[in-house]
């Protein structure tokens, strides 16, 4: 990946949840570490955060998962967010069992995580007999059973929150799908956002005429052009009669051929947003 401004800088980016969480994982590795977070409760925080810019620099948001699929509801944040993506990470959802430094196996009684954790991890808890307790963040977990110093609790949670709050990695990647990704946005308000030199993934919203062979004629296009679809994801407009709008993914080596397509499709569609130029994100 180039090095732009935003990867020299240290930034203050909004990210939903606590301080040790996937996405503060994401936002290190998307800026080799130049950052700092502002811990939100929702993704609709997250981008009311992202917009003010007392607050912050913008923020990291995951908008898909390998496993579960599309976020749709942060697609429909984006939309009406107006902030530009200047990147993305794919990350690895590593499940870790952590500890207090003194605390083995044999003294484990209970684990605390997010249910959705527990859940990914259950063939490695099932050899034990542990109490399993959900808890509102698996980052929050790691933080409690350091503040307690718990000689009896352990909580699955991401390397990040170990290093964070100084816990042992007692037994790392638990969960039981191994090849788990999510994929984060970086965004940035329109003003801020520096311009990516040599992108080669782009990000768009647009919305057709409700003919016959309307989405055909566009996609057709983005074929003839040599550009790749890498996602086309539909919705939903709110008010309307079963009318959509659709999010387009497409992956390019020369934004030219990005600058054609979208040349082209233009009067094709009846609405066309471009999100952002970018650098495909690699699969850490």
């Amino acid at each position: 990946m180039v090095k732009t401004k935003e990867h020299k800088e240290t930034v203050h980016m909004a990210i939903q949840g606590y301080e040790g969480s996937f996405h503060q994982q994401a936002a290190n590795i998307f800026f080799n570490k130049n950052v700092t977070v502002e811990c939100c409760d929702t993704f609709k925080e997250v981008v009311k955060a992202a917009k003010d810019s007392k607050r912050t620099d913008g923020c990291v948001m995951a908008i898909e998962n390998s496993i579960a699929g599309s976020i749709l509801p942060n697609y429909n944040l984006l939309q009406g967010s107006n902030l530009i993506i200047t990147g993305e990470v794919y990350l690895q959802i590593n499940q870790n069992l952590l500890v207090n430094k003194d605390v083995e196996l044999e003294d484990i009684k209970e684990v605390h995580s997010h249910t959705m954790a527990l859940q990914q991890c259950y063939d490695f808890l099932d050899r034990y007999k542990w109490k399993l307790v959900d808890s509102d963040d698996t980052a929050l977990s790691a933080k409690l059973i350091a503040r307690h110093k718990s000689k009896h609790i352990a909580a699955i949670a991401s390397s990040t929150a170990a290093e964070i709050y100084g816990l042992k990695i007692l037994a790392p990647k638990i969960q039981t799908l191994k090849n788990n990704y999510t994929r984060f946005l970086i965004l940035r308000r329109p003003h801020d956002a520096v311009p990516v030199v040599d992108g080669n993934k782009a990000s768009i919203n647009f919305q057709t005429t409700h003919r016959e062979g309307a989405l055909a004629r566009v996609l057709g296009v983005i074929a003839i052009n040599k550009v790749n679809l890498s996602k086309l994801q539909s919705f939903p407009i709110p008010g309307s009669e079963f009318k959509y709008q659709f999010h387009a993914d497409m992956e390019f080596d020369n934004i030219k051929k990005f600058d054609s397509v979208i040349e082209k499709i233009a009067p094709l569609t009846e609405s066309l947003k471009i999100y952002g130029v970018y650098h495909k994100g690699v699969w850490k």
